[in-house]
């Protein structure tokens, strides 16, 4: 109990400091929000990379996770600087906090209610409590923010699509770190494992959310 305990207190320290390093990057937004993105994208890229070099895979299957990592990478950078450039801190805010929310839903239900397991050939600690419990959090946390952020034209109701393509990206990399036969992408953050750890629900949903806001920005310039 006292190792676990510990073991609790390093996460959430390590969290605690994680997000005051990416809250005061999105509160400056410009050069530092720009810096946090390409070393967290170079740091990510390091692991990607040394997770496909160790996974059993045939060699098409490795080229094209050697071709997937540095697109969602690029495409999730690209998307979360659009987003706080063009939009806003608060709409970037938006995006993170539910990803965050995700997390923080799917644990506290899956320790709660427990369960049939999601997929447990990939992450055996995984529930559909958890699924459930990540997506109504993410519904609440985007509903939530989507006004203040002058989210225009969104159904509330996206929080609950990116709570579930957010925990497909964690179970995305739950696979590859069991076919490479490691537990973490890195041992960066102490009590989270690496990097990859910490944003593989945040790259789709960035990615996608990214995307969107563009098309609707092009279309809106179009129409006037």
């Amino acid at each position: 109990m006292a190792a676990g305990k510990s073991d609790l207190m390093v996460r959430v320290g390590s969290a605690i400091v994680l997000v005051a390093i990416a809250g005061a990057a999105l509160w400056f937004g410009g050069i530092a929000f720009a810096l946090l993105l390409l070393f967290g994208a170079a740091l990510l890229l390091v692991e990607w990379f040394a997770l496909v070099r160790a996974m059993t895979l045939g060699g098409g299957a490795r080229a094209a996770l050697l071709v997937l990592g540095p697109v969602l990478t690029i495409g999730a950078v690209g998307g979360l600087w659009f987003i706080r450039d063009t939009l806003g801190m608060t709409a970037a805010l938006w995006v993170f906090a539910m990803v965050w929310a995700t997390d923080i839903g799917a644990y506290f239900a899956g320790r709660a209610f427990g369960g049939a397991r999601l997929a447990p050939r990939i992450s055996p600690s995984k529930t559909w409590s958890g699924l459930f419990g990540g997506m109504i959090a993410a519904l609440i946390a985007g509903a939530a923010l989507g006004d203040r952020a002058g989210i225009v034209g969104v159904p509330l109701w996206i929080g609950l699509v990116m709570g579930l393509i957010a925990q497909l990206g964690d179970l995305g990399e739950s696979w590859m770190k069991r076919r490479a036969g490691v537990k973490d992408s890195g041992k960066l953050i102490p009590g989270h494992g690496g990097v990859f750890d910490r944003v593989d629900g945040l790259l789709p949903v960035a990615l996608i959310l990214g995307g969107l806001a563009l098309a609707g920005t092009l279309a809106v310039r179009v129409a006037h």
